[in-house]
């Protein structure tokens, strides 16, 4: 088995070099992913997140308003860490159980927004790291995800610095460019993958 490591910025291209693996054939283990599902009502989670922000974070169908409690833990890097000390410790327990599940010539990419901030690199074999300059990501964000510039930047400024990514990334996936120079990326970087499951 081969555990990969997969981070990028906020609009660096992350998900889309994940779902370009997962057709490849990786099996994907996505932190957003879970993060969603460890709060999800009836959750121990979301118990814990209620009582650490109380209830205004909670929609009227006892869903996680994932908007409101964003905007607290984006405005207070106390509040973020609450957030955290809930929520990552039971996304890594499900990915742990995920990642056993898988078979013993697999790839396995770990999905991971937070990788760099949360000093996770040395749990695989690989770190990849999909990067694109700060303007691009700005644009991104803005265009696609109709973002203001000012909350775009926030989100960036929220994560790990460009350069902190990039000191422990293994292989850098460029994606300043077309979706074609992604994919040719991501194809050479699978035969590379494959090849270490293999051996």
């Amino acid at each position: 088995m081969v555990k990969v490591g997969l981070t990028g910025g906020i609009g660096s291209g992350k998900s889309e070099v994940s779902r370009l693996l997962a057709a490849h054939g990786a099996i994907v283990v996505d932190a957003d992913r879970l993060a969603r599902e460890v709060v999800e009502p009836g959750t121990p989670g979301l118990a814990r997140v209620v009582e650490e922000f109380g209830p205004g974070v909670l929609r009227p169908d006892g869903s996680l308003d994932r908007e409101k409690l964003a905007g607290i833990v984006f405005a207070d890097p106390e509040r973020r860490r609450a957030l955290n000390e809930i929520v990552h410790p039971l996304v890594r327990r499900r990915a742990e159980e995920l990642t056993a599940q898988a078979g013993e010539d697999a790839v396995v990419v770990h999905d991971v927004p937070l990788l760099v901030e949360n000093r996770m690199a040395p749990l695989y074999d690989l770190v990849v790291v999909v990067d694109a300059p700060v303007e691009i990501q700005l644009e991104r964000l803005v265009r696609r995800r109709g973002m203001t510039e000012e909350a775009a930047r926030a989100r960036i400024a929220a994560q790990a610095s460009r350069e902190e990514r990039l000191a422990v990334a293994d292989v850098v996936i460029d994606n300043s460019g077309s979706l074609a120079d992604l994919k040719r990326q991501v194809d050479q970087l699978w035969a590379e993958l494959v090849r270490r499951a293999r051996t």
